[in-house]
């Protein structure tokens, strides 16, 4: 018995991302590498147990990496509003973390506000030029 071979699938498109969402995640995943830095602060200062302070920093740092796979949603974007929120927070446990984390929260401020600037404007050239291959 001889099987017939199948058609090859045609390949699947990527979603097409938009610039707030790469900038977004992009801020997020330098979070997530300062978190792991503070969690070894936090730890060395003995300001939390060991197990408490690794599993929270843990817990935070996949918070992070998850949000930003979810920006593409208007509550994934909430929740990244949030977790700078709770960035913020850690500056409790680390004083210095109030500035860090004022610094990363403006950064994120500046990645929405001009990552959704770009994306009107390519909506609107978009939708000036339809064909952008056509040079007639």
């Amino acid at each position: 018995m001889t099987e017939q071979p199948r058609p090859a699938r045609a390949p699947r498109a990527r979603r097409q991302r938009s610039v707030t969402e790469m900038l977004l995640s992009i801020v997020l995943a330098l979070e997530a590498v300062l978190v792991f830095f503070v969690t070894l602060v936090v730890y060395g200062l003995k300001s939390l147990e060991p197990g408490l302070a690794f599993g929270g920093g843990a817990l935070l740092i996949l918070a992070l990496f998850l949000t930003s796979g979810l920006l593409r949603y208007p509550w994934g974007v909430w929740l990244g509003w949030a977790l700078q929120l709770v960035l913020l927070a850690t500056g409790f446990l680390v004083p210095l973390m109030f500035f860090i984390a004022a610094c990363f929260f403006g950064i994120w401020i500046f990645c929405f506000v001009r990552g959704r600037q770009i994306d009107h404007q390519k909506a609107a050239f978009a939708a000036e030029h339809p064909n952008p291959g056509d040079n007639t």
